[in-house]
């Protein structure tokens, strides 16, 4: 871990800073001389002297430990992450870090996928992991589905909600631990934070910018899938769409991005 990745690290352990200071952060360290200096300038301007001195107090209380993490700057940080709105300023890791350099495609869908969504998945993940590392969220249901079939034939990375010491949905603890030890985990939380609701459309923002293409499998009319859907289209990627039975509430959501112009996935064997 570089100096600068320590001092973001620390900085975020206080939980005080946000993600869009550390950017501001991390361009002030492409020209300073002194960037603790300049950064706690920046701060104080930011909040006023009050709230400062209570973040130097909590400052002081941090060390980065053992954590594994790249900041925006760093050779291993994925240059289509980099072009999203608000990109993670840390990443903070665990598992094959040199994941982040091959051309990705992610699978998401719903938490109450069906078997249709594990026979599409189990169609589509062989075919892709020669060409693609395959990403997806390890939420229940279709998340889950890619990332373990991933597993199966090749590489994958997880992009969780929480710190890397918390496997949500529990039952994922499992397969958290083989994805640790055989594919990727990213968040940009640090160890200690757990799932919280806002957490998910941040975590699906990253799931997005990493991936040059996005398949949902399936997906209700208000749905997380839709979110990253939108975000993947936001920053030009393709969407694809697996069609759906009229009037099946979990098909409702892939049938709508195929009306507003995603890309029906009609044929899974000659993707």
């Amino acid at each position: 871990m570089n100096k600068l990745t320590e001092f973001l690290v620390r900085c975020r352990l206080t939980g005080m800073i946000s993600n869009q200071i550390m950017l501001k952060i991390i361009k002030l360290s492409i020209n300073s001389d002194n960037l603790k200096s300049e950064s706690f300038n920046l701060l104080k301007n930011e909040w006023g002297l009050e709230k400062f001195n209570q973040f130097l107090l909590l400052l002081d209380n941090h060390q980065a430990m053992k954590m594994q993490a790249i900041n925006y700057l760093d050779e291993a940080y994925p240059n289509l992450l980099r072009t999203i709105y608000n990109p993670p300023a840390l990443l903070f890791f665990e598992g094959n870090i040199d994941l982040l350099k091959n051309d990705c495609i992610a699978i998401v869908g719903s938490r109450q996928a069906t078997n249709y969504s594990f026979r599409c998945i189990s169609t589509l993940v062989p075919r892709l992991v020669n060409r693609y590392t395959i990403v997806s969220g390890l939420a229940s249901g279709a998340d889950s589905m890619a990332n373990e079939e991933a597993l199966v034939y090749g590489k994958t990375i997880a992009v969780l909600g929480s710190g890397l010491d918390i496997a949500y949905p529990a039952k994922n603890f499992r397969l958290q631990r083989e994805i640790a030890q055989r594919g990727l985990l990213i968040t940009e939380y640090p160890e200690g934070d757990s799932i919280e609701p806002w957490h998910f459309p941040q975590r699906n923002r990253i799931i997005a910018g990493l991936s040059q293409k996005l398949i949902v499998t399936e997906a209700k009319a208000r749905s997380g899938s839709l979110i990253t859907a939108d975000l993947a289209l936001e920053n030009n990627r393709e969407v694809l769409a697996i069609p759906g039975r009229l009037g099946d509430e979990l098909s409702v959501g892939c049938n709508m991005l195929i009306d507003q112009g995603a890309t029906p996935l009609l044929n899974l064997n000659n993707f």
